[in-house]
């Protein structure tokens, strides 16, 4: 059962936001050519590894951090190359618990070498690695389909 719905430049069903915007950090990670996502399991839907950004960190050590806990890697938060920010007005989540939160995403790339061994977290039901050809055929939440459209698709369109 979905907690959560995500909203991103469809200003007519978008619901009006309760709470001050929110920071987050997500990453652009890759492997080999293949990007890897989570399945979430508050929307069942594929998302980006990452999260909140705390009042007392940076969105880089947000990155790390999120990275250990929802992968089980330990990643020194330099090795994190800073790729844009998305903040545009209409990138939404909404909450069962009646709270809405604009979100405003820092993103972040790193290519692994070698597949790294993953650990599933609380937050995930599934990780994988897709390739551009497999992204095709999944949900990928609404706030992160333009980011990996922008950094993942395009570069490697650019690679071929």
């Amino acid at each position: 059962m979905s907690i959560v719905r995500f909203y991103r430049g469809d200003p007519e069903h978008t619901p009006k936001t309760t709470m001050p915007a929110h920071l987050g950090a997500n990453g652009i990670l890759t492997c080999r050519g293949k990007l890897l996502l989570e399945r979430r399991r508050d929307s069942d839907t594929w998302g980006l590894v990452g999260g909140g950004v705390k009042d007392w960190e940076t969105a880089r050590h947000a990155m790390a951090r999120e990275t250990y806990e929802e992968l089980g890697l330990r990643i020194p938060e330099e090795r994190f190359q800073k790729l844009a920010v998305y903040g545009e007005p209409g990138r939404v989540a909404a909450y069962q618990d009646g709270s809405i939160w604009r979100m405003v995403v820092v993103v972040f790339a790193l290519d692994f070498p070698e597949e790294p061994a993953l650990r599933i977290s609380a937050e995930s039901r599934e990780l994988r690695f897709f390739t551009p050809e497999e992204l095709k055929d999944i949900d990928i939440v609404i706030t992160h389909s333009d980011i990996v459209e922008d950094w993942f698709l395009k570069n490697i369109q650019n690679l071929n």
